[in-house]
């Protein structure tokens, strides 16, 4: 039977309803849960490798996953001794895109942060994910995926190579001069990117980075490929 038309059942209704959204806005409540979020966007991890990452302890590690799963944000299974976590849905990184977005828009401290850290990146100018999508269609650019190899194995633009960029400069040589490049890594503020555009250019190549990641080009429905590079 409904109760829409009694004020305190539509009240109790409403409580128990933001109550559920507020969930989630807890469970994003700590840095070390979002940043989490943010590496599980790009693949599969275990509990180790994620602590590792983080610089949390294991123990740590495992109760802000435990959070996370409890709100519905993550799923893990078990493989022998080891719990691999992964995001629980597409639409969680979507979550995790809008309050970054947010931030940037209100947070002036974000900014300041960010330049603090990375310099002035507008030169080059970074290269937008429209731009890349036609470049790429017509085959004038080279793009080059400098996350680890596990992460482009579970995802990568399609037609990238896999380049970590701790790998990069020893395998210069294979990389014509010719050539413009493109480096994405996990999102606009990996420092991958900018180190490979950096390696590039001294080498003598035209390289610049893809304004965002892998999983902000995955979510605006680029075209993906997965598996090792051939």
């Amino acid at each position: 039977m409904s109760t829409i038309d009694d004020p305190k059942a539509h009240r109790d209704f409403k409580n128990r309803l933001y109550g559920q959204l507020a969930r989630l806005g807890k469970a994003l409540a700590s840095p070390h849960r979002v940043e989490l979020l943010e590496l599980l966007a790009q693949s599969e991890r275990t509990v180790e490798s994620l602590a590792d990452e983080t610089g949390l302890s294991l123990q740590n590690a495992s109760q802000h996953l435990k959070v996370l799963r409890g709100a519905g944000l993550v799923e893990s299974r078990k493989e022998g001794l080891y719990v691999h976590y992964r995001l629980a849905d597409p639409a969680v990184f979507q979550l995790v895109w809008s309050l970054r977005s947010t931030a940037e828009a209100r947070l002036r401290d974000l900014e300041r942060i960010v330049r603090q850290h990375f310099g002035d990146r507008s030169d080059p100018v970074p290269v937008s994910m429209d731009e890349l999508l036609l470049r790429a269609r017509e085959g004038d650019v080279v793009i080059l995926d400098t996350r680890p190899t596990r992460e482009y194995a579970s995802g990568h633009i399609a037609g990238a190579l896999s380049v970590p960029v701790d790998d990069l400069r020893a395998r210069l040589k294979k990389l014509p001069k010719n050539k413009e490049y493109v480096a994405y890594c996990r999102g606009p503020y990996c420092v991958y990117a900018d180190r490979a555009v950096e390696i590039l250019q001294t080498a003598g190549r035209n390289a610049r980075r893809l304004e965002v990641g892998f999983p902000e080009w995955r979510a605006a429905g680029g075209p993906t490929a997965v598996g090792a590079d051939e």
